[in-house]
């Protein structure tokens, strides 16, 4: 019986080699039984033979299948969300044939996922926590279980995959501060904080970007900055023109001292590159400034907010911001409705003589 266990798992795996010769196949039965986990094996002798003698197609399992579609997506900006949200899926669907996930089997993890239980450290030890998880979270891994399934499909694994429905998501509005609160908010936060909030509202760019800003980035005499591809969702390079107030920061940048090691890092707090800027400092001061509900993402918003409201076309800011061809920078498109006032203008214009009667 070539069945064994691995010092890190403590799941039965299996090892066959398939009749006629050929690399041997091995892997996770899925299951700790031991009774289940022979029924697996000789299962899976049986589709070996059924393959080699009969020519079946053969059966491929979840777990063959993320390896795959990890290993194709690897160099993807968002490979290490996939990842985490694969890593709660294979939880369920480890050891399981592809061909074998069906509606109803979707459905149940998406009710598993919105009554999740969650391990947290106590004084006492772990314990379990109910915690109600949003609908966004649950059709984002819903979205991986569709991408790992349509793959299968177009690797010929499975003949269709099952239908995954999403579920409803309320509409969220863009956050955005007044010029006046904007101004409030830089002036009431850490110089180091401030900097870089001011350097996001002038340029768009996400806090990643702005925290890893190399001084080799920036060409003062162009007054231009860029964004490396692998730096970029859309892993496309993004030029980012430096206006005035931006070019100003950048300046003082020069001035604060850094470790020798981070002397390339254009943001810095006591010499070390800043990371985190959702810190008690930055929830104090919005308190503080009367902005509730703000997020430091949303200063790329309130940068795309204004320069539309200033007349901005979308396809321009889309440029500017480094926005994948996916709708996103058409979120903004409310904030522009000029082009739609002369539409206003000749309704009241058209022969009707509207008065008020007092």
């Amino acid at each position: 019986m070539s069945l064994f266990k691995r010092s890190n798992s403590p799941n039965w795996y299996c090892k066959l080699h398939p009749p006629g010769g050929g690399k041997p196949v091995q892997g996770s039965t899925g299951t700790t039984d031991k009774a289940k986990a022979q029924e697996f094996h000789d299962r899976l002798k049986a589709d070996l033979w059924d393959q080699v003698k009969l020519g079946h197609k053969p059966r491929f399992t979840w777990n063959e299948a993320v390896v795959r579609f990890v290993t194709d997506r690897e160099a993807a900006a968002s490979v290490e969300t996939i990842k985490v949200h694969l890593r709660w899926l294979g939880q369920h669907l480890e050891g399981m044939e592809l061909a074998a996930i069906d509606r109803g089997l979707v459905d149940k993890l998406a009710s598993i996922m919105r009554a999740e239980y969650v391990m947290v450290k106590t004084k006492s030890g772990l314990k379990a926590i109910s915690r109600k998880v949003k609908p966004s979270t649950v059709n984002r891994v819903l979205e991986v279980l569709a991408s790992v399934l349509n793959a299968a499909v177009d690797w010929e694994w499975i003949d269709r995959m099952p239908k995954v429905a999403m579920l409803s998501e309320p509409t969220k509005r863009i956050r955005w501060p007044t010029q006046a609160q904007a101004k409030l908010l830089v002036a009431a936060l850490p110089k180091h904080l401030a900097e870089m909030a001011l350097f996001s509202l002038e340029t768009g760019l996400c806090r990643s970007n702005v925290t890893g800003l190399q001084w080799s980035q920036i060409d003062l005499a162009r007054k231009m900055a860029w964004i490396h591809p692998d730096e970029a969702k859309a892993r496309k390079a993004i030029p980012v023109p430096l206006p005035d107030v931006a070019i100003d920061v950048w300046q003082r940048q020069k001035s604060v001292k850094r470790k020798k090691e981070f002397i390339d890092s254009v943001f810095v707090y006591r010499g070390r590159p800043v990371h985190q800027t959702g810190t008690l400092a930055w929830k104090n001061v919005l308190k503080k400034v009367g902005i509730s509900d703000f997020r430091w993402h949303y200063l790329r918003h309130t940068w795309a907010s204004w320069h539309v409201q200033r007349g901005t076309p979308l396809h321009v800011l889309k440029e500017l911001g480094g926005m994948r061809d996916d709708g996103n920078g058409e979120r903004y498109a409310h904030f522009s409705a000029d082009h739609l006032a002369q539409w206003v203008q000749s309704v009241s214009n058209d022969g009707c003589n509207l008065a008020v009667v007092a």
